[in-house]
């Protein structure tokens, strides 16, 4: 509206300049006739009221839609990039996060080994250690056995020794006779 006004008073301040006539080989609408000044006038306004409703109107209506269309996309486009940037930040956050806990768990994991490990070796030495005190223990066991024994046999050799000197007198030969069968007698013994 505002155009179709500010053409009139264009137009209107125009005519007194026009309808003098000044120029005579000039071919103005407004030379000297009123009729034709106010249906050029009426034209005028009438092509500026059609333009401006079915023109103009869809025309700016339509550039008004683009502009807010491409707002909105812009807009759209905006928060989807600060939702990818979010998620972004988030899968980051989660993937530093699991990282963490797999050392964690790693950490832990070489913990536990160690421990089992060390645990492990204390038991082997625990039974090491167990199976020779027990070991030492059977050979004493064995030895003082074998002592007991070799006394008892020694003993017996002695005092069959003794019984075979006493029935009968013993000359030099007879004595070192009857030490080389109790010594065979003994070594036999061991065997």
């Amino acid at each position: 509206m505002r155009i179709i006004s500010l053409a009139g008073a264009a137009l209107a301040l125009s005519l007194p300049a026009l309808a003098s006539g000044e120029g005579e080989g000039t071919v103005s609408p407004f030379a000297g006739d009123l009729g034709n000044v106010i249906w050029t006038l009426v034209i005028f306004l009438v092509v500026l009221w059609v333009l401006g409703k079915y023109a103009w109107g869809p025309i700016l209506e339509g550039l008004q839609r683009r502009e807010r269309f491409i707002e909105d996309s812009l807009d759209q486009a905006k928060q989807q990039r600060d939702e990818a940037n979010a998620l972004l930040r988030e899968h980051q956050e989660k993937l530093a996060a699991a990282r963490e806990e797999t050392e964690a768990i790693l950490e832990e994991a070489r913990r536990d080994s160690d421990a089992l490990r060390a645990r492990e070796e204390e038991r082997a030495k625990d039974e090491a250690e167990k199976l020779l005190d027990r070991a030492r223990k059977e050979i004493e066991i064995a030895r003082d056995t074998a002592v007991r024994e070799l006394f008892s046999k020694a003993t017996q050799l002695a005092t069959d020794g003794a019984s075979r000197i006493l029935e009968r007198e013993l000359d030099a030969a007879d004595h070192d006779r009857l030490i080389q069968d109790s010594i065979a007698s003994i070594e036999q013994m061991e065997n």
